[in-house]
């Protein structure tokens, strides 16, 4: 399935907007991803870890963006090789969705509470590939997964997506709640900094910001 073919794209009163699709195939991953900007469609997401689904569907939900996903990896190997490739090209759709970085809000900032949990995120769009990353988590895993293998999914994504990122633990009542937390954060985040602006030009002082 494909989202430009989805029922609600193709009804005449609507616009498909910004979209794109990514592919990246190595010998220890298979990953395609699609993305819709601008339309909270049903998104389908199927990954061979199923807490990865899980905060993939979170981060789409909350973003208000529709994610078709499918994500297959050497994961009897080590989970690390699927996640950190799975950011890699979500963050290269999103990307590749915006069409360059010009016309767009640029930076957002959420604080997002989850039960005992509060994670705050801040990114910005601007073409430097940066990671600031104050989160910890315990020794043991979550949803079948090591929580300290989630930095490279973000690491991953941010170099996909030419962005600066900061990821900011405030309070933590358990691992899980971090998480998900944290990727509400990112989606809330992405939201603000992917709005349109009028015109096309780049919201910086500079006139210009580095895309490659």
């Amino acid at each position: 399935m494909s989202l430009k073919n989805s029922e609600l794209v193709n009804d005449s009163s609507c616009q498909v907007g910004r979209m794109a699709r990514v592919e990246r195939a190595t010998r220890e991953t298979s990953v395609s991803i699609e993305v819709l900007l601008d339309q909270p469609l049903q998104s389908r997401i199927v990954t061979d870890l199923p807490f990865l689904t899980h905060m993939l569907d979170a981060l789409a939900c909350h973003s208000r963006m529709s994610f078709i996903v499918e994500a297959r990896g050497d994961i009897e190997v080590d989970p690390h090789h699927l996640i950190e490739d799975t950011g890699i090209v979500l963050g290269e759709a999103i990307f590749k969705a915006l069409g360059g970085l010009k016309g767009i809000e640029r930076a957002g900032s959420f604080s997002y509470p989850m039960d005992g949990s509060l994670v705050t995120v801040a990114i910005d769009l601007c073409g430097r590939r940066n990671l600031t990353w104050n989160m910890s988590f315990g020794n043991f895993p979550v949803g079948g997964l090591d929580p300290n293998l989630f930095r490279e999914f973000f690491k991953g994504f941010v170099d996909g997506l030419k962005a600066t990122l900061h990821c900011h633990a405030v309070c933590a009542d358990n691992d899980h709640h971090l998480i998900e937390a944290l990727f509400k954060a990112l989606a809330r985040s992405l939201r603000q900094a992917i709005v349109p602006l009028p015109g096309s030009t780049y919201l910086s002082t500079k006139g210009v910001l580095d895309e490659n």
